[in-house]
């Protein structure tokens, strides 16, 4: 059975609806109930205390660079051009916010900066499945790529569903829409305006990855970092990979039919809208 589609039109409206609902009872929520509030920021948030920052992770638009500025910032490197990958996300001694109680995630929220980067939403998808699907991945293969294969691929090979490997784009996009998706979602492709509510908190910078080292720069001055340390703009996973552009996302984009490209877009449509990204194609609505 296949399950009903809403008109987009409606489901805009209740996306919409719930973001500005939300929105508003924050002054009241605030003060009734402050653990439903703040528990959904908890996990995504990294904090550096002396210059009051505070980053909301969203990765593929930057975060690893994020995460090397932030070991700087704390003392636990020198450099941003030391850091490891796999250092930079699991061995970065960074401190989330569900590290402080109640009191102390409150506090935080209230009065340190708050800071967002954010990507077009479709080269960020693009970014994410090249990252994830197309070099060895002991993680995503197994976990997301059997599943995927399993459901999505007419008589797929007994190779692809024992290892997961060759997830194609249009066979990610299909699980990605898919209401009933034979496994979760993963923080690498939901969007931005779930991750990190922006109609829940009112961010002091919200900067764009098309800009990223330009405006990290700035915020970097604005909350007295060193003035040696700046942003560093290197790629460090798949380095002889060409970086994601538009372009790339297009030929992506090109293996999808019409449909397929707007429910994609549905998906991400709340990231288009308050982030003020165009239409990636002419034919959408």
């Amino acid at each position: 059975m296949v399950a009903p589609r809403w008109p987009i039109q409606k489901v805009r409206l209740l996306d919409q609806i719930r973001c500005l609902l939300t929105f508003s009872s924050l002054s009241y929520a605030r003060y009734i109930q402050p653990q439903i509030t703040i528990h959904i920021f908890l996990l995504y948030w990294l904090i550096h205390n002396r210059s009051g920052l505070l980053y909301c992770e969203v990765p593929k638009a930057g975060c690893s660079n994020w995460k090397r500025v932030l070991m700087v910032l704390g003392g636990s490197a020198t450099s941003t051009h030391g850091i490891a990958h796999d250092d930079a996300h699991y061995a970065n001694q960074l401190r989330r916010l569900d590290a402080y109680s109640q009191a102390g995630v409150a506090e935080r929220l209230r009065s340190y900066t708050k800071v967002l980067f954010v990507r077009e939403p479709f080269e960020r998808l693009v970014s994410a499945f090249r990252d994830k699907f197309e070099s060895p991945n002991s993680y995503y293969h197994p976990v997301f790529g059997r599943p995927i294969i399993s459901r999505y691929r007419a008589n797929a090979s007994l190779s692809a569903l024992r290892t997961g490997a060759g997830v194609t784009f249009r066979e990610f996009v299909q699980y990605l829409l898919d209401v009933r998706r034979p496994v979760g979602m993963d923080i690498h492709w939901t969007p931005v305006s779930q991750l990190c509510s922006p109609c829940l908190l009112h961010y002091d910078f919200i900067g764009k990855f098309e800009s990223l080292k330009e405006e990290a720069n700035f915020l970097l001055r604005s909350i007295g970092a060193p003035s040696n340390l700046t942003f560093p703009d290197f790629k460090d996973r798949n380095p002889k990979a060409e970086r994601t552009s538009s372009t790339i996302t297009q030929r992506y984009f090109e293996q999808l039919n019409s449909t397929e490209r707007q429910r994609a877009y549905d998906f991400y449509y709340m990231d288009y809208l308050m982030f003020k990204y165009p239409k990636p194609y002419k034919d959408l609505y």
